[in-house]
């Protein structure tokens, strides 16, 4: 099922999620939940979705940068629940935009790598080494349950704009 995708300026957006009890894992309604989270980023689309961003106030996100096959990306879905930042390295500057706040692209300082540990979609334990645009989508995701936005890169004279702009509805928040 299609869920809508919170927009700046809805204030649950800055609030910091919860840890999933691992119990919760298994159950029909969260195994749901999963599934409309991956329906919901792909025919947004976009890479990566916390469930904050869903109104579900839980640390858990759903991610998927594919995998490419020479001409084809083939897709690589990722269930990350409770992560936790284990390993960061290198930096770069990528320009992200983010489902939360449309029409908005920042270039962001992100570490090149990063390794996190977390459960997957059953409740194990693993390990997600990220590099490039995994990085970057994993610290993208991590800062949504931390209640922070990609506009929160940027100058405080550019976020004025930004919200300006939202104010007099030239930004399309659907």
């Amino acid at each position: 099922m299609l869920l809508d995708i919170l927009k700046y300026p809805d204030k649950r957006l800055r609030d910091p999620s919860t840890p999933v009890d691992p119990r919760e894992i298994s159950t029909p309604e969260f195994q749901a939940l999963l599934e409309d989270m991956f329906e919901t980023m792909y025919a947004a689309p976009g890479v990566g979705l916390a469930a904050v961003q869903i109104g579900v106030m839980k640390r858990v996100m759903t991610l998927d940068i594919g995998i490419n096959e020479g001409q084809l990306i083939k897709r690589d879905p990722k269930v990350v629940i409770n992560p936790e930042f284990i390993a960061s390295e290198g930096s770069l500057v990528w320009e992200e935009g983010c489902l939360s706040c449309p029409d908005l692209v920042v270039p962001v300082e992100r570490f090149a790598r990063v390794k996190v540990k977390a459960l997957d979609r059953e409740g194990k334990p693993i390990e997600v080494d990220g590099e490039n645009l995994l990085a970057v989508a994993l610290q993208h995701e991590i800062d949504h349950m931390d209640g922070i936005l990609i506009l929160d890169k940027l100058s405080r004279l550019k976020q004025d704009l930004y919200k300006d702009k939202i104010k007099k509805g030239q930004v399309v928040v659907r």
